[in-house]
């Protein structure tokens, strides 16, 4: 009898959100409500904390955190209830990478710089999370995914000082 291929621990639904093995990506389905903002930022702090490089070197985990949660609370507030959202963080060499992943195949709002992101409308209340990507990442964008869209962020590694 033919055996069916393993099935991945992110992907199983059995299982529950769960980390890819391999420290240089992470990977983890997160639930459609407000209790993903801090998951994801506990995956975020972890993969981090777990880099082979200096902390003075490393990616400053706290704006990773801040815009992981910028990104997860869009994903979740924006597409339909129940969708799927997932977490991706990639730790190259040279910093970190964050991805969220949602089925709402539309692109985010404007994640290009734009003249008045220095000044932002005091009275708008929403629209400061990509303004918070836009300036404090080291690049940001979207692409189109199977099964909707990825959103994602880098931030590269201070510096050594010496």
């Amino acid at each position: 009898m033919p055996r069916s291929p393993p099935v991945h621990p992110c992907h199983d639904p059995r299982n529950g959100p769960t980390a890819v093995p391999d420290a240089s990506a992470w990977r983890i389905a997160l639930p459609h409500s407000a209790a993903a903002v801090p998951m994801a930022r506990a995956l975020v702090r972890t993969a981090l904390a777990e880099l082979d490089t200096a902390p003075d070197t490393a990616p400053d985990s706290d704006t990773a955190e801040l815009l992981t949660a910028e990104l997860v609370a869009n994903a979740v507030e924006h597409t339909r209830p129940g969708a799927p959202v997932e977490l991706v963080v990639e730790l190259p060499a040279s910093g970190c990478r964050v991805e969220v992943h949602d089925g709402d195949p539309r692109p985010p709002g404007d994640l290009a710089s734009r003249l008045d992101d220095t000044h932002p409308d005091p009275w708008q209340e929403h629209g400061r999370g990509l303004l918070l990507v836009r300036t404090l990442s080291s690049g940001c964008g979207h692409h189109p995914t199977p099964h909707g869209k990825a959103v994602w962020f880098t931030l590269a590694g201070r510096p050594a000082v010496g």
